[in-house]
């Protein structure tokens, strides 16, 4: 290996190494494959195959279940690859990987191959930007716009008396704009910080501006982090790869991550490629995002467990190589809906997560309990958040952890399975019976629509947004979901009329006027 060895590589693995370097000189070995496996002890294995058999199964309404092994489960997902980590009691148990690192390739996902973390960069930004408040570079409760230097948030009515601070960029409650950030291809220009936070080409998003009174509203804002990504860059005066790999990823051990976009040649011949809902891999193997702070991270499971660790080891007060014990503990506290200072906190006080998604990738990392125990999960497609339902629930299950939220038997889960298996007439039959029985809720169907239209089914997913429609005509969401599914199958004139049908029962729905004031406009 050319690269540094991770302190968790396998010692069998290490030994098969060393055998066949003993034996080359009898006769001609082909190299040692890839590790794909490492346990902590023995015991592990054991563990790892029942959890793999305990998956729940696939269940479809009026059939007998039906047990599927993992890889079975990433083909009916179109999952090429998946990595996974786990740890219990403050340390790493267990890392394994299957499939290939690219659609329809032969390359194996091994431990060392690197994944788009997506928004799993927010918490990891939030650490460095709370180990420089520790250090007294920035303000947590200050106006940013104190220590901004090259750019500054614009004021407005909203700012007037409330003003955008760390606190609030890291917990979205800042009042700013941008959900998230589509990514660039393979040959585009990219924008530099400033002409993203301000919506100039080549940004291909909308100005990063405050629309709401700072802290009094939670709501997710990936463009609250690149005015993070911009204030520690002015605060530490280091490009911003540098200054988190010397905050983070170096004190925590992160030996196979970086914020670097692109990659340097040497980690790209690393990466998997990023696969969409369709089974196409993006073109360019992946997409490259300069937002860095919400999204920029490369890395693998192991390396996020190390993070995660170290955090749950900070809150107990057993490590401070990041931040103290009092800061983590307020990083770990809800300041904002469900948001702490970088995690999604939820409903439980002692579990912290995060998940994400970049154009191909997902990832999701869990913490639960008190006792340093967790997931990491991902997956170089669009699709595998939903194994990683699967996945944690089993993993959770096998360790006897608490319980986490069941998502698995919700609608949502059932229709999209029934979409994946019988098709969208089978899913519509399904709906109506449902409906009649008081028991389907208007978003269900428009998640099936949104997910044949990703898998490029247009046809079967406006069927779906029709039928979702028909069954809840006085419902908004089913009435705008139907809207865009005409809009997207270039049905103007259908996705007009029920965009005015929408402006005729609510003169203020913001999404029918802004697709009326699109679809009227002249060419």
């Amino acid at each position: 290996m050319s690269h540094a060895v991770p302190r968790f590589v396998p010692v069998l693995f290490l030994g098969c190494t060393a055998v066949a370097l003993l034996t080359a000189a009898d006769a001609p070995k082909a190299p040692p494959p890839p590790a794909t496996q490492w346990t902590a002890r023995p015991a592990e294995s054991a563990r790892i195959a029942r959890m793999e058999a305990n998956l729940a199964p696939l269940a479809l309404p009026g059939e007998k279940p039906q047990a599927l092994s993992v890889q079975r489960w990433m083909e009916l997902y179109g999952i090429p690859g998946l990595s996974v980590a786990v740890y219990d009691r403050n340390a790493l148990v267990w890392s394994k990987t299957y499939g290939v690192t690219q659609a329809g390739g032969k390359e194996p996902v091994t431990l060392e191959t690197l994944f788009q973390a997506a928004s799993v960069s927010k918490p990891v930004t939030a650490l460095a930007a709370l180990r420089a408040v520790e250090q007294g570079r920035v303000s947590l409760d200050a106006n940013v716009n104190d220590a901004l230097k090259s750019w500054k948030v614009p004021d407005n009515e909203f700012t007037r008396e409330q003003k955008v601070t760390l606190r609030r960029l890291l917990s979205h409650s800042a009042g700013l704009t941008v959900h998230g950030f589509p990514g660039y291809g393979a040959g585009e220009p990219l924008p530099t910080v400033q002409q993203i936070l301000d919506g100039q080409k080549p940004a291909n998003t909308e100005a990063v501006r405050v629309d709401g009174v700072p802290g009094t509203e939670a709501r997710y804002s990936g463009g609250g982090y690149v005015v993070v990504q911009q204030l520690l860059t002015d605060v530490m005066k280091k490009p911003f790869p540098q200054l988190m790999k010397e905050a983070v990823l170096d004190p925590v051990g992160m030996k196979h991550s970086t914020f670097e976009q692109p990659l340097p040649p040497a980690l790209a011949a690393r990466t998997a490629a990023g696969t969409r809902a369709s089974g196409e891999t993006v073109e360019g193997r992946w997409k490259v995002y300069p937002e860095l702070a919400p999204a920029g991270l490369w890395t693998t499971p192991s390396d996020l467990a190390l993070l995660q660790l170290e955090v749950a080891k900070a809150r107990a007060g057993k490590s401070k190589r990041v931040l103290s014990q009092a800061m983590t503990q307020q990083m770990l506290t809800k300041q904002s809906g469900p948001y702490g200072l970088g995690y999604m906190l939820d409903d439980a006080p002692d579990r912290f997560e995060h998940g994400g998604w970049n154009d191909g990738f997902t990832a999701h990392v869990v913490t639960l309990g008190n006792k340093g125990s967790g997931i990491v999960l991902m997956a170089n497609s669009d699709n595998g958040v939903l194994l990683f339902e699967r996945l944690i629930a089993s993993i959770v299950t096998e360790y006897g952890w608490q319980p986490v939220p069941d998502h698995l038997k919700s609608p949502v889960m059932t229709a999209d399975l029934l979409s994946r298996v019988k098709g969208a007439d089978a899913v519509i039959a399904w709906a109506r019976k449902t409906k009649g029985e008081g028991g389907l809720p208007p978003p269900v169907l428009n998640h099936v629509g949104y997910g044949l239209f990703m898998s490029g089914k247009v046809e079967d997913g406006l069927k779906v947004f029709q039928q979702n429609a028909a069954l809840f005509p006085d419902d908004a969401e089913a009435q705008d979901g139907l809207g865009m599914a005409y809009m997207k199958a270039g049905k103007k004139a259908e996705a007009l009329a029920v965009y005015q049908k929408l402006l005729k029962a609510d003169p203020k729905n913001e999404s029918a006027l802004r697709a009326v004031k699109m679809l009227s406009a002249k060419p």
